[in-house]
């Protein structure tokens, strides 16, 4: 599902619930003659079940979406304050060494925004600027063991090293934020679940043979759609419309500049 778009994705489940509803009401119609009083009453309580069903998978979906949205802006910050340390702490280097590592965590950090900015379509774009990035990590631990061989002290070669680590490791953990995504099960079951639920009701529409309700048929079919546009724009950060605040590497990108 992750290679189609939100907007599809919400057009095709739109329709689905629409036809679900016109089969559920056109059975329920033709089987109205058939059913006694204490048999429609049955059906209205496994509609009202069904409706429960969706508030449940609902907010199951969304809780689960929202916090991996929030585990990627923290993510962002985690980085950017990585690289910041860093960017102090070659301070403790010698003059040339510092400025070797500030020049390369400059061009790291701009690496990381124009990475955030790339788009899912273009994967190979992407994949350059993480291999540029991960050149630069090099670069960045080289410096300092070099500097480390050279003078050995732990309070100064050892908590820029340390530094350094800590930018790896955040950088990958962001990686690893924006790949986690709401399994594909869990969209699949709310969406049967939606269709489902609205040929239901249908059927108990056409079964108490009153006219066709079409405002709220469609104000009800409308919520839905927009709520999963939302839980699975949510989950898009490369993507969607919802894209990830990237406010914690744009102040560190101005702070450190030349």
């Amino acid at each position: 599902m992750y290679r189609f778009s939100t907007i599809s994705i919400c057009i095709l489940l739109l329709a689905m619930m629409m036809l679900s509803v016109e089969v559920g009401r056109w059975i329920g119609k033709r089987r109205r003659d058939t059913f006694a009083e204490a048999d429609r009453s049955q059906i209205n309580a496994i509609q009202a079940a069904i409706l429960g069903l969706f508030a449940l998978l609902l907010g199951f979906t969304f809780t689960m979406s929202v916090q991996r949205y929030d585990g990627r802006t923290v993510a962002v910050a985690t980085e950017a304050n990585a690289i910041g340390t860093a960017y102090l702490r070659s301070e403790l280097l010698n003059p040339s060494d510092r400025e070797q590592a500030r020049s390369i965590l400059r061009r790291y950090t701009d690496l990381r925004l124009q990475a955030a900015g790339v788009s899912l379509p273009l994967q190979s774009d992407l994949n350059e600027l993480t291999a540029q990035a991960a050149g630069l990590q090099g670069q960045l631990w080289s410096l300092g063991v070099s500097a480390a061989e050279a003078d050995p002290n732990p309070v100064t070669t050892g908590l820029y090293l340390q530094a350094v680590n800590t930018l790896i490791d955040a950088q990958g953990s962001r990686s690893a934020a924006l790949q986690n995504h709401v399994p594909e099960p869990v969209l699949l079951l709310l969406m049967t679940v939606f269709v489902t639920g609205g040929g239901v009701v249908g059927y108990a529409t056409g079964l108490s043979g009153g006219r066709r309700p079409l405002f709220a048929t469609l104000a009800m079919t409308l919520l839905i759609v927009l709520v999963v546009f939302v839980v699975v724009d949510l989950d898009r950060p490369r993507r969607g419309l919802i894209q990830i605040n990237q406010t914690s590497l744009i102040e560190l990108q101005s702070s450190i500049a030349e």
